[in-house]
């Protein structure tokens, strides 16, 4: 898979060990010219400094539209072409929103404004930057979303997350659809990976689960994904940037709409 002369736009890539910053290594590593956003330009400083290639950081809003159309603006005036948007931006975390209640059902619990800010931070960061982006992407570009395994069925820690994945890979079928035949739209399901939505919910498990009780938030997510994985290894940010590249690739010209979780078998049980 070669991007040569290619320029790869990844949002929310602002943490040098984070999701976004993998699929930034791995496109640079297949030769792309690599523009990065986040809401704040130091985190963005130190992925630059991690990665050997290419890549340039831009301060930009994923959820909102006029902050993402400078941003296209700024990286096809600088590059000259956009060909490859990778929707990462996003936030998680354990709850979300709602304290320990004795009810039925303690998602019901959660505040309009919680449940808010998860739509916007994990839905329309999406939809934003989709929109921005899709007018000025070449002829053959592709979009590739990040959800999540949280999309794929119930999730009772994560409730208003999993409801706005569930969004993403909607809105990926919807798209790829829209617009056909100039880009191609998939969709990437990561599964367990270490990242600091992890440690808030590792940490959760230590306090409410005698089982964990012992351990460091980092050891209960080892316990976890040795659990709930079939292949037995915890994710890492380059299992999904390998899947983002070979999505844009021209190797994957016929594959559009589609939807892959990444996760060692977790979502098959």
């Amino acid at each position: 898979m070669s991007f040569t002369n290619k320029v790869v736009m990844i949002t929310g890539a602002g943490r040098p060990n984070g999701i976004g910053a993998g699929i930034a290594r791995c496109f640079t590593e297949a030769g792309a010219r690599v523009v990065i956003t986040d809401l704040e330009g130091s985190p963005l400083s130190e992925t630059v400094d991690s990665i050997d290639g290419e890549v340039w950081p831009l301060v930009a809003d994923a959820a909102d539209q006029a902050s993402m159309r400078q941003a296209v603006a700024a990286t096809i005036k600088e590059h000259g072409r956009l060909d490859v948007l990778v929707n990462n931006a996003g936030i998680g975390g354990p709850t979300l929103g709602f304290d320990e209640v004795e009810e039925q059902s303690p998602t019901l619990a959660m505040s309009d404004e919680a449940w808010d800010q998860q739509l916007v931070s994990n839905l329309r960061t999406t939809f934003s930057s989709a929109s921005a982006a899709a007018p000025s992407l070449s002829d053959g570009g592709s979009i590739v979303n990040i959800a999540s395994i949280a999309a794929l069925g119930p999730t009772t820690q994560l409730p208003a997350y999993g409801a706005a994945k569930a969004g993403v890979v909607h809105f990926t079928k919807t798209l790829a659809i829209q617009l056909a035949p100039k880009i191609r739209v998939n969709c990437i399901c990561p599964g367990l990976l270490w990242t600091r939505a992890w440690e808030m919910l590792g940490a959760r498990m230590q306090a409410a689960d005698p089982v964990y009780a012992n351990m460091t938030p980092r050891q209960v997510f080892e316990a976890f994904v040795a659990q709930a994985t079939p292949l037995g290894g915890e994710q890492t940010p380059e299992d999904i940037g390998n899947l983002a590249a070979f999505y844009a690739s021209d190797k994957a010209r016929m594959i559009t709409g589609q939807v892959v979780a990444v996760d060692g078998g977790i979502s098959l049980s």
